[in-house]
């Protein structure tokens, strides 16, 4: 088995394999692969801010056949561009999520609960991790019910559009919602008050034609839906098994909103649900006296940097409480930053506060955790709990 790609549902314990090659390879060759690893916090630090890497490229020609709405979406993501046209998307993704409404999380955690609850038991990872996140954003919107049922029981194919490799039914499966989804958003994003505006703005500041804003705007809306859903789902997932793994943890007579906060930014340290991202040279970059050569890959191990001795105190300890849990690098750093961080450390506070405000006992009924065949992602598959 290679010790860089591998499928988290293949791995028990991908830590294991993170601390071998943290203390012998921090940055190694896979021959294999062809690609470059980068294990300590330090060098991922240094690739994450620097301006020698692009994000690559993961349909150049078209050659997995997109149609054109699939193609306006990719090719017009925040999340994988790179120059100036990464810096208009970014641009218009954080005016897109400045313009949310608050709503009532707490309804919609309820609603979810109430209508898949059967006999006190519930999947927390079908029944909400999937769906409450993007719920939460298109309710922010304003978007009606049946848009919401729409694209919520779409997301989880849309998400497939940002995997760099995808199989033939994979492919047809976007095509066929692609085009639905990008009239819905245009449509919607089209009644609401800010958004001329902030076209007008985008439009002006970056001389663009009016119509390529609209496509930036369509596509980056899509595009926080899909970033919330990946970063959300496993974050939701993953600290609430600290929180009922971890003894006294927060005790049920002292829960409150600072302690589950530092609970959820521990998980994204200690347990996180994005593993690595991937860089490509974009010129010669000397790093730990190796020479990385342009047009070369490179594999952050974002789990490997957040278990970094050099960095954290006793990283293999699971402290609420250390000072400096929040310089993990679950949701990178620097100018492609995860736009869904704050929004997934808030929505995963709030929803774990509420569990357990509105119920003595949860317990996992489970102890076998399988994960999702995915390489940069551990996603529990399933979460079987009972909840009274």
């Amino acid at each position: 088995m290679s010790p860089t790609l591998f499928f988290q549902s293949d791995i028990k314990d991908p830590y294991a394999i993170y601390k071998t090659m943290l203390d012998d390879h921090p940055v190694f060759w896979d021959e294999a692969n062809q690609i470059w690893a980068i294990y300590s916090h330090e060098y991922c630090t240094e690739i994450l801010n620097s301006l020698n890497v692009n994000i690559p490229t993961i349909n150049p020609n078209n050659e997995q056949k997109l149609n054109e709405y699939a193609l306006k979406i990719i090719n017009h993501l925040s999340r994988l561009s790179n120059g100036i046209q990464h810096a208009i998307a970014k641009e218009t993704a954080m005016l897109l999520f400045a313009n949310m409404k608050s709503i009532d999380i707490n309804q919609i955690i309820a609603e979810l609960l109430d209508n898949d609850l059967i006999e006190n038991k519930i999947d927390w990872v079908d029944s909400v991790c999937k769906k409450l996140p993007v719920l939460v954003i298109l309710k922010s919107f304003g978007f009606g019910q049946n848009d919401c049922k729409f694209i919520s029981e779409k997301i989880e194919l849309f998400v497939k559009m940002m995997l760099p490799n995808k199989s033939a039914e994979q492919v047809q499966a976007v095509n066929e919602i692609s085009e639905n989804s990008y009239s819905i958003v245009k449509k919607h994003l089209s009644s609401l008050s800010f958004y001329k505006p902030l076209l007008d703005k985008i439009s002006e500041s970056h001389t663009i034609s009016f119509e390529e804003t609209i496509t930036i705007s369509v596509s980056n809306l899509i595009g926080l839906l899909i970033q919330s859903y990946d970063a959300c789902r496993g974050l939701l997932s993953n600290s609430l098994l600290q929180i009922i793994n971890t003894h006294n943890l927060v005790p049920k007579n002292n829960i409150n909103k600072t302690q589950i906060q530092k609970l959820v930014i521990e998980t994204l340290r200690f347990d996180p649900p994005i593993h690595n991202t991937r860089r490509v040279a974009i010129t010669d970059i000397v790093l730990d006296k190796t020479i990385i050569k342009k047009n070369e890959t490179l594999l952050l191990v974002l789990a490997a940097a957040n278990r970094d001795p050099k960095k954290f105190d006793n990283p293999l300890s699971f402290d609420i409480e250390r000072i400096n849990n929040n310089e993990n690098l679950t949701f990178g750093i620097g100018g492609h930053m995860c736009l869904a961080k704050y929004f997934s450390i808030h929505l995963t506070t709030e929803t774990l506060l509420y569990l357990f405000n509105n119920y003595n006992t949860i317990a996992i009924l489970e102890s076998n955790i399988l994960y999702e065949p995915m390489i940069n992602a551990r996603l529990p598959k399933n979460i079987w709990i009972s909840i009274q």
